[in-house]
């Protein structure tokens, strides 16, 4: 049985759209979507085609394919079908001169394509205002949200300490958590915004290969199948006692994320050293989740925590050696990379139902990453962590 997204929740979103579209550009006239994520945002349905929104009439997902599925999929009350862009410009009169359109996705051929049959003068970016409204999940948003996150804390905490065997390789452990990944009701796949961004399930690494550079933005590295794949894990790395075994991974229900990071020893502790560094790094996630209230700003929980650290702890942390990342958490949703980051220059108030992705991590010489990330709803009390409460290091011996 398909499962749609309600009609009054979609109802909702194009009006608090509209709303800010007025409030951040009160001379706009029109926006056009092509996006498949934001499409399903607005319209509960993935299709080849594009949602035009008219500022002083009804929007209509015009679709190229598939229109059954559309149909089948979406409540959205104006779905039409196109061959061509050449179809839907006839039912507009008068265009304006300028446009609105996801100017950070759109590329220039599908551009010029678009503006041959819709020739408006001038286009504005759409990206900021959607990012702005996606950052705030309604509550049906947060019930797939934390169905996602149900799903992290089993598959991370209770069922890979049972998958781990010694002489695996990272990509037989990526391999077999993705079959349980799925088993458990992930959805088999982890979307980013970042361009050219690919991902199965995150970075699988045994040791030293979770401070290997990575194209990936992250703190966590990744050696990788090969460079034309620097995905999942080595098939070379075998798993061996005294490893330290990282999983950094996303995890999806129904097109809402997770996100979540945990570390395990294998057949015998790691030093103790590292095991301290861990243990700072969740006490950082654990104070900013505390920060995580309405008002609160990104950018000073951001400063207040960096400049409570000394300069030797600062050393490879949120990354190794000139590989750090400058956030300590960001915004998950539809996507695993969204708005707000805790970081310099996202100075605009936390807002309750956002939700954010904390991970403080610190690379260490030959041991690899250590750290944790967990998946934070922002409240009136502070974060509430829906993937789990480990502190991470799980022994597996």
């Amino acid at each position: 049985m398909i499962k749609q997204v309600p009609l009054q929740e979609l109802n909702m979103r194009m009006e608090r759209f509209r709303t800010m579209m007025s409030q951040y550009n009160p001379e706009w006239e029109m926006a056009v979507i092509f996006s498949k994520i934001n499409m399903y945002y607005f319209t509960g349905t993935m299709q080849e085609g594009m949602l035009l929104i008219p500022r002083d009439d009804e929007a209509v997902l015009w679709v190229r394919r598939s229109f059954e599925r559309a149909e089948d999929e979406s409540l959205f009350p104006l779905i039409r079908p196109m061959n061509s862009y050449r179809d839907a410009v006839g039912c507009y009169k008068n265009l304006p001169d300028a446009i609105y359109l996801e100017t950070e996705f759109v590329p220039l051929a599908m551009f010029q394509r678009f503006q041959k049959y819709f020739p408006f003068k001038n286009f504005k970016p759409l990206d900021m205002i959607i990012a702005k409204l996606r950052s705030v999940k309604s509550n049906y948003e947060l019930e797939m949200i934390k169905r996602a996150g149900e799903v992290h804390r089993i598959v991370l905490e209770e069922r890979v300490p049972e998958i781990l065997e010694e002489g695996m390789s990272e990509a037989e452990l990526a391999t077999r958590l993705f079959s349980v990944m799925v088993e458990e009701g992930h959805q088999g796949i982890s979307r980013f915004s970042m361009l050219d961004t690919e991902m199965v399930i995150g970075h699988i690494c045994f040791g030293e290969s979770s401070i290997y550079p990575t194209y990936f933005n992250g703190p966590g590295g990744c050696y990788g199948l090969s460079p034309a794949a620097p995905l999942l894990g080595s098939r070379e790395r075998k798993l061996k006692k005294g490893d330290l075994v990282f999983i950094d991974m996303g995890c999806g229900v129904d097109g809402y994320h997770t996100d979540k990071t945990m570390t395990y020893m294998f057949g015998s502790p790691l030093t103790e050293e590292a095991v301290e560094e861990h243990k700072k790094c969740v006490d950082i996630q654990n104070k900013i989740a505390s920060m995580l209230k309405p008002g609160a700003i990104p950018a000073c929980i951001y400063k207040d925590i960096m400049d409570s650290l000394d300069a030797k702890f600062q050393e490879n942390f949120m990354g190794f050696g000139r590989r750090k990342v400058k956030f300590l958490g960001h915004g998950i949703g539809l996507q695993v990379d969204e708005m707000p980051v805790i970081a310099e220059g996202f100075n605009e108030p936390l807002k309750e139902g956002m939700v954010l992705a904390l991970e403080p991590k610190k690379g260490i010489e030959n041991i690899g990453m250590v750290g944790i990330e967990n998946t934070f709803i922002v409240t009136a009390e502070g974060g509430k962590c829906i993937t789990g409460e480990s502190p991470g290091l799980i022994p597996v011996y």
